[in-house]
């Protein structure tokens, strides 16, 4: 596997080189300043297309993207919205990563348009974070196998691409493996604002929800912040393209992605909007904020914590898979954990006292960037600013 090698040195270069530290990690402050959004496809690369030849994926994509980005702004005059194209251009797909780290973005949204080969019937939106997929068996790719090859093959059409993605090749799932290795850092949050997205988009104006998934795509792995990817619908089916086709569908689903961010800006730094759309309430997912933490203790018992009062600790992963409590991630700290759905959210530094939590968070930044103090009560967690 001449590939791997060379791949996972030229990985750990990146993460040395390549991807900057985010701000919140440079002892910044922690408001979001920055979003980037980014319209799939463009240019030579028209994306999915319709049927009857009339819809491309790189306009559908492009126009909500823009109306997405005045909303921001118009709600939001502190935080700078970038958007890595503005026009019908075709934007290789390592250079939407590098334009968000660059931009020092707080978070990435990338909007896409899905589609089958054969039949119509698939339908919804889907909502896809970085990570591979769960299925037993099958821990490349599982169901989403199509999708993710053919946002990845994007990169056939750069020019020498198979020097610049040093022999990664989109239609081989053993190129994948790669993705194994990525940075645990942004996950939680995430997922956090991709549930934020399904919340937010419900079931207007595309009917259908497919849910949020964990999937190989190149364009997530490389960007340096909480990152998400939207397929807002299906161009293969008429309702979906119905909705999409339509200026006010379009603008719809920009102003579910606005209240999607506006949940995720409040659990960020506790700002709210200054005019526009009201926020959704968000699900039990993970936040994003920075406060101060505890020590490790052995995971307490749902008797005692409701005895003795809410819990307090430092989230530092949440996570599809459960983990092993001694597992190295969790650098001999003794985690809680607390299932949410289909996720696990793990905790430590767990103490009754809040005051104790925050007076010992700051021995817990360098070992995990990613983290925040919530409570545990009732079996659930909530975040504590």
């Amino acid at each position: 596997m001449p590939f791997l090698r060379r791949y996972i040195t030229a990985f750990m270069a990146a993460l040395v080189l390549a991807i900057p530290v985010p701000a919140q990690q440079k002892g910044a402050d922690i408001r979001l300043r920055t979003v980037v959004i980014d319209p799939g496809h463009g240019g030579k690369d028209p994306g999915c297309v319709s049927r009857d030849g009339k819809t491309q994926e790189k306009n559908i994509t492009l126009d909500i993207g823009k109306r997405l980005a005045q909303k921001i702004a118009a709600s939001y005059p502190d935080v700078e919205v970038r958007m890595t194209r503005t026009e019908d251009v075709f934007v290789e797909l390592e250079n939407r990563a590098v334009f968000a780290n660059k931009a020092n973005a707080n978070l990435f949204i990338s909007i896409h348009v899905n589609a089958v080969e054969k039949g119509s019937t698939a339908n919804g939106y889907s909502i896809h974070c970085l990570g591979q997929s769960q299925r037993k068996g099958n821990d490349l790719y599982s169901k989403n196998l199509d999708l993710v090859k053919r946002e990845n093959a994007v990169i056939m059409l750069e020019d020498n691409y198979e020097a610049k993605y040093q022999g990664f090749d989109p239609n081989d799932p053993q190129s994948s493996i790669i993705f194994s290795l990525m940075q645990n850092a942004h996950l939680g949050n995430s997922l956090a604002f991709a549930e934020d997205i399904a919340n937010a988009m419900g079931n207007k104006p595309i009917r259908n929800s497919r849910g949020v998934s964990q999937d190989p795509f190149w364009v997530l792995w490389r960007t340096a912040m909480p990152s998400v990817l939207v397929e807002v619908g299906f161009i293969t089916n008429p309702d979906d393209l119905a909705t999409m086709r339509s200026p006010e569908g379009r603008d719809a689903i920009a102003s579910n992605l606005l209240k999607a961010f506006s949940v995720f800006k409040v659990r960020y730094d506790g700002s709210s909007p200054e005019e526009g759309q009201p926020a959704v309430t968000p699900a039990p997912a993970q936040p994003e904020e920075q406060a101060k933490p505890a020590e490790p203790q052995p995971q307490p018992q749902p008797e005692k914590m409701q005895e003795e009062g809410p819990l307090y600790g430092v989230q530092v992963l949440v996570t599809s898979k459960e983990m092993d409590p001694k597992d190295p991630f969790f650098c001999g700290y003794k985690p809680v954990m607390v299932k949410a759905g289909r996720m696990y959210k793990y905790i430590i530094g767990t103490s009754h006292s809040l005051k104790e939590v925050k007076k010992n968070y700051p021995k817990y930044q360098q070992k995990f960037p990613d983290n925040f103090i919530v409570k545990i009560e009732n079996g659930s967690t909530t975040p504590v600013r």
